[in-house]
């Protein structure tokens, strides 16, 4: 039976759900291991607030000891439950935001956050500063935007792309990190347009997801052949 990679969107929103799905779909190869996106029914439209965060973690992990898998993807830039939910299961479960950081800093020296909301910015903040990369930092900026609205594209990009100009040429980033799984539809886009590697943190995440999966693979055979 094929591995599975589990990627759990603890919003509400389908859509956001059909976005994650379509920016990781590269990802799958044929042989290799299935995965799913599922998203969490009883979680908010959008997770945006500390409350928000903390709401979604207990149905979280009950999705988790319900749902087995190979590994686990928490496809929120909050990491809602990331701590919790790895006390729920022995198989390895990452957060997208510390994902899509430590994969920012193989690619630059100085990352940016394109951030949706201003009052995301504090605990994005913490997050940084309790993984000790805030020397690697160089700007958090938001667009102003909640999570359900950047479904529109017309509306969502240019201030995007102004956002991340100004991570760019004021704040001194050489690499940015998209601050909300909604925005993965649009990561090739504005890279493009502002000439410096964006990271969309769920890709990130899934191809790490992806290493250890395939890593555990490659140890059991290994172990059955010296037996």
């Amino acid at each position: 039976m094929s591995a599975r990679i589990l990627v759990i969107n603890p919003n509400s929103t389908q859509a956001v759900t059909d976005g994650i799905a379509q920016a990781i779909a590269g990802l799958a190869v044929p042989g290799g291991p299935q995965i799913d996106c599922l998203t969490l029914a009883e979680g908010p439209p959008g997770i945006e607030s500390q409350q928000h965060v903390d709401g979604v973690v207990t149905p979280l992990c009950n999705l988790i000891r319900r749902e087995a898998a190979d590994a686990y993807v928490i496809a929120c830039y909050s990491d809602p439950g990331l701590h919790s939910a790895r006390e729920v299961t022995e198989q390895p479960v990452l957060g997208i935001s510390e994902s899509g950081l430590l994969t920012a800093c193989t690619m630059g020296e100085r990352f940016g956050v394109v951030s949706i909301l201003a009052k995301s910015i504090p605990r994005h903040l913490r997050a940084v500063r309790q993984m000790g990369l805030w020397d690697r930092m160089a700007g958090d900026r938001a667009l102003g935007l909640g999570v359900v609205e950047l479904a529109d594209r017309g509306r969502v990009f240019d201030r995007m792309v102004s956002v991340a100009i100004n991570l760019r040429d004021q704040d001194g980033a050489d690499v940015l990190v998209l601050g909300c799984a909604g925005m993965a539809y649009l990561r090739a886009d504005l890279e493009a347009a502002v000439g410096i590697p964006v990271v969309d943190p769920t890709q990130a995440a899934v191809s790490m997801a992806l290493g250890r999966v395939l890593l555990a693979q490659a140890d059991t055979v290994a172990k059955q052949a010296a037996e």
